[in-house]
C-alpha cells in the first residue's frame, strides 16, 4: 500500500526595525514550529553603514547554500543513499546599473552551486539525491518559480497596495 500524500504549511514571518545607520534588527518567527530567531543585517561604509552584521545578500547566499545542504542530508536518509559529508561552493551574481545620481537597478545574472558529496554512492544515486534536494529546497523552488513579491505601504494609517 502506497503512502498517503500529505500536505503541510511552512510559514515564517519577519518583523524588522531600523536600529542604526543602515542596521536592521529582525525577529523571524517560524510559526509552523513555534520557533523565533533574532537576526541582523547591516551594510558597510559603501552604503553608509557600520558593518556590524552581514549584509542581506550574505544572509541570502547562506540561506540558499544551507537550504540545499540541509535537504541533501535529510533526503540521503530517506532515499537510503549514505553520505559522510557535503560541501557546497555557491556563486550568486547580480549586476547593477545606475543612471547618474538615480538609485541603481539590479538584476540577477546567475546563481551556481557546485556540490561535492563525500560518498561511495553511484553517480545515478548522487544525481537522484541532488534532484530530490533541489525539489525540497524551499528557496530554490521559490527562485525557480519567479514568485512575485507583494508590497504594501502604510499610508494614513491604512495598508495600501504599492
Amino acid at each position: 500500500m502506497a503512502d498517503e500524500t500529505k500536505t503541510f504549511d511552512v510559514v515564517f514571518t519577519g518583523t524588522g526595525r531600523s536600529t542604526g545607520k543602515m542596521r536592521n534588527d529582525i525577529t523571524v518567527d517560524f510559526e509552523t514550529m513555534k520557533e523565533t530567531y533574532e537576526l541582523a543585517t547591516d551594510e558597510g561604509p559603501f552604503h553608509g553603514g557600520d558593518g556590524t552584521a552581514p549584509p542581506p545578500l550574505a544572509l541570502f547566499t547562506a540561506a540558499l547554500t544551507g537550504c540545499v545542504m540541509t535537504q541533501i542530508r535529510a533526503f540521503s536518509k530517506r532515499l537510503k543513499i549514505p553520505i559522510r559529508g557535503v560541501e557546497v561552493q555557491a556563486r550568486l551574481h547580480w549586476q547593477g546599473e545606475q543612471d547618474g545620481s538615480e538609485p541603481y537597478v539590479t538584476a540577477p545574472v546567475g546563481f551556481d552551486l557546485d556540490i561535492a558529496l563525500d560518498t561511495d554512492a553511484s553517480e545515478t544515486d548522487q544525481r537522484r539525491l541532488l534532484e530530490a534536494a533541489k525539489k525540497g529546497c524551499f528557496i530554490e523552488q521559490t527562485l525557480a518559480q519567479g514568485l512575485q513579491v507583494g508590497h504594501r505601504l502604510k499610508l494614513d494609517g491604512d495598508w495600501k497596495a504599492a
